[in-house]
């Protein structure tokens, strides 16, 4: 099967000394706060009458994410991780914690992508593509730390990019429609 031998692939050949060190971090979410902050102040000082709305708008798009991924996806599909799985747990380099939740589809990278597309589509920076990059290597790390499998990151990929386009797309409507709507008054 092509998921179970990317993930040999990933998960044993690629490993080297620096990503057994980085990876494990680079994956927990609270290493990224000081980033959320920084957005969070960035939209508070540079859209200040939109700010509020960005922000609801950004925390929907980690919610609804969360919540398909975790609470509806996970449950019906209930593919048990690799590092539970009895025909790969001996070959299985588990870096982190393994968890006892299932594996398909990865909430990280439903999660990264979701608010990474939802930030591309709002700020629409030159750059803004690395938010992609910043999300595809979270994903990454999940396969390589062996809680994941390739299919398991990219259906959440995937499903977080889809979401993260839908709300960013409903963000700027909203947005458009309350400028739209000062505008008439004033």
């Amino acid at each position: 099967m092509w998921d179970e031998w990317m993930f040999r692939l990933i998960n044993g050949n690629l490993h080297n000394a620096f990503f057994d060190v980085v990876l494990p971090f680079w994956r927990n979410k609270l290493i990224w706060v000081p980033l959320y902050l920084f957005l969070l102040v960035f939209f508070l000082l540079n859209y200040r009458k939109q700010s509020f709305f960005i922000i609801l708008f950004a925390a929907a798009t980690i919610s609804v994410c969360d919540i398909a991924s975790s609470k509806i996806i996970k449950p019906t599909i209930a593919r048990v991780r690799p590092c539970n799985d009895a025909a790969l747990k001996k070959e299985v380099k588990l870096l982190v914690p393994c968890g006892g939740g299932y594996s398909f589809t990865s909430s990280h990278a439903t999660n990264h992508f979701g608010i990474g597309v939802f930030l591309m589509l709002v700020l629409r920076w030159k750059w803004s593509w690395l938010f992609l990059v910043w999300a595809g290597s979270i994903a990454f790390s999940q396969v390589y730390v062996g809680v994941h499998y390739p299919l398991d990151v990219i259906f959440g990929a995937f499903l977080g990019s889809l979401l993260g386009y839908l709300v960013g797309k409903f963000c700027l409507l909203q947005l458009q429609l309350k400028q739209k709507l000062l505008d008439e008054i004033e």
